[in-house]
């Protein structure tokens, strides 16, 4: 371990990782700041920017984005009751309650205690279970990858969606998007219509950037408004805790850590959902529950140490498996393919200067992100006050010259365009755009594996099922299968109901 530890600091510590450790952690914290953005966005935004880098320092910097984005989501949900991603909505119920009360320097200075000591904990977590998790992941053969990744695009589409049918639509949809193009195997070229510049697939980076990107400009543009808010309103001075704001809040931060270390290591599951069960766990523990949703400063600080320390072990199943989670952990698992490496249990043990350097520049960002937050407070708050109709005209430029940027050709900034509107529609239609990349990105390697499979097993299907670990994965997924038809129809029984209701009720 102490060598590992060294070999980490040894990459994180140059000046190149330091510096794309600071770009990432500040575009993170600016972007979470943003109503609307968030990391994902910004992370498809700048993934052709990582091409000309190392992969090392690809990792470090879209990485710095993602768990910076934590630590500024919490600044709107807490001063104007908007949160800058959907895990920071959990702060709001609590947070924007004690900014009415004055005590919003309070709420801001304890988010940024709660998710550096969250995301401390995540870390080393992280850094005792990954070696583990890969040294029994090398003994894997085909058969346990398959029913891996199906037991995570199964987990993924229908935990975290509320409505897990149509999770498993869009996760369908990835998968056949992720065909397109020229087979390996074969060389047959598959669902590219004639069109030349399909023969070569459709790059991660433009699905990312039009469904993620594009599609929330469209949205927050006609939603969010431009708020007034007063930059003298949080000082140094308001930012001092009470005494039993101490004491109420270290139990809470100690609990909410492990509840999103737990739920950050599970594929599919993701922030949102460790920081509600952070709340709740609160909630019911308390001995007076009246006080949350009324400025309770248990319900933010415990959620906001559940948002970080599943954010850091979200890269345990990510690294060690090359099983992403979350829709931004199947980006970091692209960038990486990107740059030639393949996300598994050879990673940690063949490329030990990128993994343990990416776990050491986790220690070094967290530091900047509380050095950054607190003073910048300030700085943020006037940002929110910049017309949406001036910031989102910059942020669809930046898009396209990403986009263009990849190629150098105007078919893949039409391809932004086309892609953004299909995914405008998806919203319009209440369909979760995650499942799409999580499937876009295993999609491939579940064909890949499936045919390594069917080879050895001379086409039999029977050693996916036979097989211990795999047989197991794949009962789980038959499981989470039954659940989701049973959820859809139980759905359908109480709109007829309803429905049947309303119509006894008009008749009389």
């Amino acid at each position: 371990m102490i060598d590992n530890v060294l070999i980490g600091l040894q990459q994180a510590a140059t000046w190149a990782n330091l510096w794309y450790c600071f770009i990432g952690v500040f575009l993170g914290t600016l972007v979470g700041v943003l109503p609307g953005i968030g990391p994902l966005a910004t992370i498809a935004l700048l993934l052709p920017f990582t091409f000309s880098l190392d992969a090392t320092s690809a990792i470090i910097m879209l990485a710095g984005v993602y768990y910076g984005g934590a630590y500024g989501g919490s600044t709107t949900a807490i001063l104007l009751n908007v949160p800058g991603s959907a895990s920071a909505s959990v702060t709001c119920l609590d947070g924007y309650p004690m900014a009415k009360q004055g005590r919003a320097g309070v709420a801001l200075l304890g988010c940024a205690a709660a998710s550096w000591i969250g995301a401390s904990i995540g870390i080393i977590i992280m850094m005792l279970a990954s070696e583990p998790i890969a040294n029994v992941a090398l003994d894997f053969g085909p058969t346990e990858y398959v029913a891996m990744m199906t037991m995570g695009l199964i987990a993924s589409a229908t935990v975290s969606g509320a409505t897990p049918m149509k999770g498993i639509a869009m996760t369908i949809v990835g998968i056949l998007m992720g065909l397109i193009g020229t087979d390996v195997n074969s060389g047959t070229v598959r669902y590219a219509f004639g069109i030349a510049e399909l023969s070569d697939g459709v790059s991660l980076s433009i699905i990312a950037m039009a469904v993620f990107g594009v599609t929330e400009m469209i949205d927050s543009a006609r939603k969010v408004e431009a708020s007034e808010v007063d930059p003298d309103a949080v000082s140094f001075k308001s930012m001092v805790p009470t005494k039993d704001d101490m004491k109420r809040s270290w139990a809470p931060i100690l609990r909410g850590s492990l509840i999103g270390s737990f739920f950050g290591a599970l594929p599919g599951t993701g922030a949102l959902i460790s920081c509600f069960a952070s709340y709740a766990v609160e909630k019911n523990i308390a001995v007076d529950n009246t006080r949350f949703g009324k400025g309770a400063i248990e319900g933010v600080v415990g959620p906001e140490a559940a948002n970080n320390a599943c954010d850091q072990t979200a890269f345990i199943p990510t690294m060690t498996l090359g099983i992403p989670g979350t829709a931004t952990m199947a980006l970091i698992i692209g960038a990486l393919m990107i740059q030639g490496i393949s996300p598994g249990p050879q990673l940690v043990t063949e490329k030990p200067q990128l993994f343990w350097g990416l776990i050491m520049s986790f220690w070094i960002g967290n530091i900047m992100l509380v050095i950054l937050n607190i003073p910048l407070i300030g700085i943020w708050i006037k940002l929110l006050a910049v017309p949406y109709h001036i910031l989102y005209p910059i942020i669809m430029t930046l898009i396209c010259i990403g986009a263009y940027s990849i190629n150098n050709n105007p078919w893949d900034i039409w391809t932004v365009a086309v892609f953004g509107i299909i995914g405008y529609g998806f919203r319009l239609l209440e369909m979760p755009p995650a499942p799409l990349i999580l499937g876009f990105v295993l999609g491939p390697l579940l064909e890949e594996y499936l045919r390594r499979a069917m080879l050895l097993s001379r086409g039999s299907v029977m050693p996916l099922i036979e097989r211990p670990i795999s047989g197991t994965m794949f009962a789980v997924t038959a499981l989470l299968l039954a659940w989701t038809l049973y959820i859809t129809l139980r759905g359908k029984r109480r709109g007829l109901i309803q429905v049947a209701d309303i119509e006894d009720n008009e008749v009389k």
